[in-house]
């Protein structure tokens, strides 16, 4: 197979960018087996309800699911399997430093692959209050308008 050049998103979290305000994000490798790679190929991948944590100096994501590889048979992995995140120790202590803060999290916001090798984007996050959440929609509303008015405007 020849290699790819580029991004391809595989799995996007919509739902962390309306929960979470995200205060910075980083780029790592995840650890997979081949089935696993040829799943995500196929488009197979929820980071929907996923979490991450830094547990004896290595990230973890928890939650992920990767659904098996329909030609797999006995190599297929348990789809909501524990992944090891793939990042420079000072990465992660910088990352752990920061999530000492109150009210921080960590996230996936994104799957994809880049030049054929998988990649996650995981974000600091800090959780939105819901008036935080209103606002965002109230903009999103208003800007949408804004965007049809202009439309109309130009058609006529």
């Amino acid at each position: 197979m020849a290699k790819q050049k580029g991004t391809i998103l595989i799995s996007n979290n919509k739902k962390a960018y309306h929960d979470y305000f995200i205060e910075a994000t980083y780029e790592a490798g995840i650890a997979l087996a081949g089935t696993e790679v040829k799943s995500l190929r196929m488009g197979k991948c929820s980071i929907k309800e996923s979490f991450i944590r830094i547990e004896r100096g290595e990230v973890y994501v928890y939650g992920m699911n990767i659904s098996p590889y329909e030609k797999g048979n006995i190599f297929n992995k348990d789809p909501l399997r524990v992944r090891k995140l793939l990042l420079h120790r000072y990465e992660i202590n910088k990352i752990e430093s920061q999530l000492k803060e109150k009210g921080l999290t960590l996230i996936p916001l994104k799957v994809y692959f880049k030049d054929s090798l998988v990649k996650v984007e995981i974000g600091i996050a800090k959780g939105k209050k819901l008036y935080d959440k209103r606002q965002d929609i109230a903009k999103k509303d208003q800007r949408r308008e804004a965007e049809r008015d202009f439309k109309i405007r130009n058609l006529s």
